[in-house]
């Protein structure tokens, strides 16, 4: 007689064969019509729907090192790499049988493991300005977090941020320069965000440390933090001077307003120590994504212990996530790290990313584009002899050009993040033999 379990895993394994010959003979525009049906815009992320660069979005159906293969069957290079969490690259060897092992031990507790506090002490001995943490699931909500913080502390309401510097869907931040950029005022960036809160949010203009002194000067009373990417990675890259930083950080000591850097895209992809080290700078707070978790879904904001100790249960700002600190994200980030630390990826993939492009740009340049970068983070744009180091510097016209582009290094075999103000991502898993076949389909690509 066949039992109920016995008929569950009769079923189960009917829809897997069901599964397996589906996508076996799907393709992308089938798959985007039903996810049309079922998700906004038919993606879980805006960028996603190629809105940017017009056409479908692919989908894919596995990754391995460098490369992506597609539901048809296609291998691409891929410099999005999950838009940068993939140090390593794909499914690094290494990590992934920390996190089989991982699997076989726990998905996730609800309590107190051993694994997030081997992640924390690693990072906590490494870098100096971090001396407590708290692990959370997205960048999105460590800044959330930090925020909280940083006006529990102050005892202030109001923040600034700086026009092109993305810090996740946080509602006070989602805002962008209102109708005078010189006093800081904030308009609202999305639909469903209280205009109110744009009382509390000033923005500033990135590389003009005056305009910055007499926002702050003239608000210091009312400001909790300033809160900055070092390196800006989300409007194209927009590299800052030092000097510029420097100045901010001096800045915010002498009027009593906490520093946080947002290093959730450069924090342990550029040095160990984020942008903080290179710079010297020590922030007050800090926020962390995508490297620490290895590939899987892991945020931190951490920073001065005695900041730190006023989140509950230490003290009264109320912060608390269901699966933070989930066991397969801490054990794949620590893991992550520790083959990064032990090989000296940071330099090296500096080095190699550095090399690539020296190569890779005179090509470019003759075509009207060049590839601006800083350690493995890049970004293809039109040729201009001036760095762009804020939102009004860049060139326009820009997304509709990248657009012919992006498309040409798809049928080319090369996978770019579909926006034109996206950066990418050279892992470790690029190989010098991988970049020189992607140098030649870039510059065809530029060249079509």
């Amino acid at each position: 007689m066949t039992t109920t379990l016995e008929n569950a895993a009769a079923r189960e394994l009917s829809a897997k064969a069901q599964i397996s010959r589906g996508h076996d003979q799907v393709n992308s525009s089938d798959l985007f019509a039903r996810a049309l049906k079922v998700s906004p815009g038919g993606v879980h992320s805006p960028v996603r729907a190629f809105k940017s660069v017009g056409g479908q979005p692919m989908f894919f159906k596995s990754a391995q090192g460098a490369h992506l293969v597609s539901v048809e069957g296609r291998s691409y290079i891929d410099f999005c790499q999950s838009f940068g969490p993939l140090l390593l690259g794909h499914r690094d060897p290494e990590v992934t049988e920390v996190v089989r092992e991982t699997l076989d031990l726990a998905w996730t507790f609800g309590a107190c493991e051993p694994y997030s506090l081997e992640l924390a002490e690693w990072i906590v001995d490494r870098v100096p300005h971090v001396e407590k943490l708290r692990f959370v699931s997205s960048g999105t909500e460590a800044v959330m977090s930090a925020l909280r913080v940083a006006r529990a502390a102050t005892g202030r309401s109001r923040v600034l941020k700086f026009d092109g510097c993305y810090h996740g869907h946080v509602d006070s931040l989602l805002m962008k320069a209102g109708s005078g950029l010189a006093d800081g005022q904030a308009a609202t960036d999305s639909a469903g965000v209280s205009p109110q809160l744009a009382q509390e949010t000033l923005i500033a203009p990135l590389d003009d440390l005056d305009r910055v002194a007499e926002i702050l000067r003239a608000q210091a009373s009312n400001l909790a933090a300033v809160i900055i990417e070092p390196l800006p990675a989300n409007y194209g890259l927009l590299i800052q001077r030092r000097e510029f930083l420097k100045g901010l950080e001096s800045l915010c000591r002498e009027l009593g307003i906490l520093l946080i850097f947002d290093e959730v895209i450069s924090g342990f992809r550029v040095a160990r120590g984020g942008m903080a080290e290179l710079l010297d700078v020590r922030p007050d707070l800090v926020t962390y994504g995508k490297v620490i978790g290895g590939g899987f879904p892991v945020g931190a904001y951490g920073g001065r212990a005695d900041l730190m100790d006023l989140v509950a249960p230490s003290g009264p700002v109320y912060q608390a996530g269901t699966l933070s600190a989930n066991p397969v994200g801490m054990r794949a980030g620590l893991a992550t790290l520790k083959k990064a630390e032990s090989l000296g990826i940071w330099s090296a993939l500096a080095e190699r990313t550095s090399g690539w492009i020296k190569r890779l740009n005179p090509a470019l340049q003759e075509r009207g584009w060049q590839i601006d970068h800083f350690g493995s983070i890049f970004w293809l744009r039109g040729r201009s002899d001036q760095p762009i180091r804020r939102l009004s510097q860049l060139p326009a016209g820009h997304a509709e050009k990248f657009r012919g582009v992006f498309h040409a290094a798809i049928e080319r075999g090369v996978y770019l993040a579909p926006s034109g103000f996206e950066v990418g991502f050279v892992g470790w898993a690029h190989t010098p033999e991988i970049l020189d076949e992607a140098s030649r389909a870039l510059v065809d690509a530029v060249n079509r």
